[in-house]
């Protein structure tokens, strides 16, 4: 592997179209201690186990303890990235959090990790809601092409606290949890090609309606509770599928790839039916799917990260692997990309 400090270097003559000698030095991730199972959300909630289980696959989710906030989960992963990368937290060029639950309205949750890693360097949040670790990884590749590196990106959610606890078509939904990548010039890696996109035509169908500038919070709406996110489930259902089907289409063309030559494929971990069905329309056998939405539930920006620590700690990344990942999420956006796995 080359070393995480390198300059960036020549882009290989038999690397994927598309791709850059980049790859993941180190990853971490944290989930909170307290676990809410199905079971303890039916008794404050008209649901069940097997109401929840059949029409998203999720088991339990983690839940944020009272004192902390997106920063501290943030943080705890991103101290186990560096860890496991092998550097401290200045040999870092940039801070990445990809979030859509900062700690405050206005001010990013990035410059609060740099503070708590103890360090003075750009930092800045991205927001594409569930789509936000793969913008980010765009992101990231374009900063490190340019010299800046190595970059640590973290995907960080605090869902819990922006779902309304009553309304069981949501709730039942979402986890809180961080996910972190060091990302740095790798010469037996590589990052790309890589497909971005976004309809903010109709952001209503899954969006948060109060508490920004189109509509500011008051009493009325709040007592309305209507500050709280909403989705309306069959047609993110539809969209999802067809986006992250197309979107991971034009990755495997782009690279000119088959789905034959994808080792691993890592979805966005919003709800078992969106993963089967998109796996099954791209051509990838459940064998080579990796989830956790069962363990995790949807923790947004966090859930690719959190997915890919579950899969190497499970043995199923390996050097060399190429790994297809793919998320849809609030804005509308959606994206994919490819990932050669180096061993880190």
């Amino acid at each position: 592997m080359a070393s995480p400090l390198a300059e960036p270097a020549t882009r290989s003559t038999d690397r994927l179209p598309g791709s850059l000698p980049m790859g993941v030095l180190g990853l971490g991730h944290y989930l909170p201690d307290e676990v809410v199972t199905n079971d303890d959300l039916s008794e404050v909630l008209d649901t069940s186990d097997e109401w929840i289980r059949t029409r998203t696959g999720i088991q339990q989710r983690h839940r944020l303890a009272p004192e902390d906030a997106t920063s501290d989960l943030a943080t705890r992963a991103a101290r186990r990235a560096l860890d496991d990368a092998g550097l401290e937290a200045g040999d870092i060029g940039q801070i990445l959090v990809a979030t859509t639950t900062p700690d405050y309205p206005i001010s990013a949750v990035a410059p609060i990790v740099a503070d708590n890693l103890g360090v003075l360097v750009p930092a800045l949040d991205v927001n594409a809601a569930c789509s936000g670790f793969l913008y980010g990884l765009r992101t990231a590749a374009g900063l490190l092409a340019t010299g800046t590196g190595p970059v640590l990106l973290i995907g960080a959610e605090a869902l819990t606290r922006v779902v309304d606890p009553g309304d069981r078509n949501v709730a039942v939904l979402f986890g809180d949890g961080a996910g972190a990548v060091v990302l740095g010039m790798d010469d037996d890696g590589s990052l790309g090609p890589f497909d971005l996109g976004a309809d903010g035509s109709d952001p209503s169908s899954l969006y948060t309606p109060v508490g920004g500038t189109r509509e500011p919070t008051t009493d009325d709406n709040v007592g309305e509770r209507r500050h709280f996110l909403t989705m309306r489930g069959r047609e993110i259902y539809r969209f999802a599928v067809a986006n992250m089907t197309a979107s991971s289409q034009t990755v495997l063309r782009d690279a000119g790839l088959t789905p034959d030559d994808i080792d691993l494929f890592v979805g966005h971990q919003a709800n078992l039916r969106i993963l089967d069905a998109v796996a099954a329309k791209v051509g990838i056998p459940a064998e080579r799917c990796h989830t956790t939405v069962h363990l995790h539930g949807n923790t947004s920006a966090a859930s690719i990260p959190l997915a890919l620590a579950h899969a190497r700690d499970a043995g199923r990344l390996h050097a060399g692997d190429r790994v297809l990942l793919t998320a849809f999420g609030a804005g509308l956006t959606w994206g994919s990309c490819l990932l050669t796995w180096s061993g880190a």
